[in-house]
């Protein structure tokens, strides 16, 4: 019976793993057909791959440029992020009042809000602020949407930190400054580095404020992506070619560092 369970258990998890990477691979197989071989009924499994579709992403689209947009954006959000969300963390963590969970649970709630309901503000006023299209206006939208998540898992993390630690550092004489870069940092390497690899992904993931806040200049590759779609359907075979260049990177990213992001989103989770 036991071995029995065993065989349902692996079983099932092989399926599941099979239903999720199966789109990634299907995605694979198109990039490398033709348009014709793309959109024929049946699929056709067996066929010569070709690179043509490759060839004519970087032909008709500047993919450096959009890459370019997609690495300066993800980065320097992340970095601001952690700039503004371990300070608000920390203070959060060691230094608590009545209304800090308020604080917490309204922060998290504005995630809940479907984004287009925030887009005729935003528009407006990066609009009126002249930063639609531009690499800073989508920095600040990358950072202010990824930032209640960053300011959540770091407080999370620094709560693990015992302490007593703290209050040896304060009856030494350390200053706040002293006492996050001496004590805190050190300790909270992990929860900041999964932080940011989280935030990382989410914003080179981010297509919706792309599309919507920026175009040729400062478009992402969600925008070159969402190009390959016009008015006389799509090209499967060029989408998938282009989809597959635009998450290659992150994926390299995400199975290197898978460690410490399933870390970052399991601090506290286990007393």
């Amino acid at each position: 019976m036991k071995n029995f369970l065993l065989a349902i258990r692996t079983l099932s998890a092989w399926s599941l793993t099979l239903l999720i990477v199966f789109p990634l691979i299907w995605l694979g197989l198109t990039a490398f057909k033709t348009e014709l071989q793309a959109i024929a009924v049946p699929p056709q499994m067996l066929f010569s791959p070709t690179l043509e579709n490759f060839h004519e992403v970087n032909l008709r689209s500047d993919y450096p440029l959009y890459a370019k947009n997609s690495i300066i954006t993800s980065v320097l959000s992340t970095l601001l992020g952690l700039a503004i969300a371990a300070p608000a963390a920390y203070s959060m963590a060691f230094f608590r009042t009545r209304r800090t969970r308020d604080i917490l649970l309204w922060m998290l709630s504005t995630k809940m809000m479907p984004a287009v309901g925030a887009l005729l503000p935003v528009y407006v006023m990066a609009q009126t602020a002249g930063m639609l299209d531009s690499i800073t206006g989508l920095t600040i939208v990358f950072t202010l949407s990824n930032l209640p998540i960053m300011v959540w898992m770091l407080y999370s993390g620094f709560k693990e930190i015992p302490p007593d630690i703290l209050e040896a550092a304060r009856m030494d004489g350390a200053s706040i400054w002293g006492e996050f870069k001496h004590v805190i940092r050190p300790l909270a390497m992990g929860p900041l580095a999964s932080t940011g690899l989280l935030c990382l992904v989410l914003s080179w993931n981010e297509a919706f404020w792309s599309l919507n806040l920026s175009s040729a200049k400062a478009g992402t590759l969600a925008v070159l992506i969402a190009s390959y779609s016009s008015p006389e359907g799509l090209f499967w075979a060029k989408l998938s070619a282009a989809s597959l260049m635009a998450i290659a990177p992150i994926v390299v990213v995400g199975w290197f560092s898978q460690k410490q992001l399933v870390q970052g989103l399991t601090f506290g989770a286990v007393k």
